[in-house]
């Protein structure tokens, strides 16, 4: 709560969450905690990682979260995704998890045979409205994003797209302005945050964006 707090005092316009307990099957799920999270904030919040049931999204959803992001279930079970759309509301991002172009499904466990493009370019007849693209060979290290990959997924999904995985400064920053593909429209930080690389009130006053822009429409409630 106290760190959800202060990315927000930072100018934070979305918080970012995982559950990788849920993700990997090893544990309860951290719904009670999220909760606290959520309460604990007034901006945005988006949530991912386990989240395969209908009942699971309805609680999520009901703690007040804006936005979950649907991994497995997408490439598992895409006629349960497009029925979550219909009673609940385009409120959900495709995440595509990648290593070498191949798709990552089950906290990374199991590769799901099947390219990353393949799976982007339907995503958005199941009714996703972003896109969040990790390379999750680049994932913790601040070796740098993979632009390439998130372009290329991008423009198959034809969605708004977020950068997720390997930033480790600001010049990684200033190379997803420079070379993604106008549909790329924001980036994820973590660790990079956490180890102090990167000062987030300094980024947002760099790469501002309106607010309800059209690559940061409200969630449909």
């Amino acid at each position: 709560m106290e760190t959800a707090r202060r990315f927000q005092d930072e100018g934070a316009r979305w918080i970012h969450i995982v559950d990788l307990d849920a993700a990997e099957g090893k544990g309860e799920d951290n719904a009670g905690l999220i909760a606290q999270i959520r309460t604990a904030v007034t901006c945005r919040m988006q949530v991912g990682g386990g989240i395969r049931t209908a009942a699971q999204a309805e609680s999520l959803l009901a703690l007040g979260v804006d936005r979950l992001i649907l991994g497995t279930i997408i490439v598992k079970s895409p006629r349960d995704v497009e029925g979550w759309v219909a009673r609940f509301g385009r409120r959900f991002a495709a995440g595509i998890d990648a290593k070498d172009g191949r798709v990552r499904v089950a906290g990374w466990t199991e590769d799901a045979g099947r390219e990353d493009t393949e799976v982007a370019a339907g995503v958005a007849a199941l009714g996703m409205r972003w896109l969040i693209y990790t390379n999750i060979s680049r994932d913790g290290t601040m070796g740098g994003p993979d632009i390439p990959r998130t372009n290329a997924a991008a423009r198959a999904a034809a969605l708004p797209t977020i950068v997720s995985g390997g930033i480790g400064s600001e010049s990684d920053i200033e190379l997803v302005a420079e070379r993604g593909d106008p549909l790329v429209a924001g980036v994820i930080l973590g660790k990079v945050l956490y180890e102090e690389k990167v000062d987030l009130e300094r980024l947002v006053s760099r790469f501002p964006q309106e607010n309800d822009s059209p690559w940061d429409p409200p969630a449909e409630r």
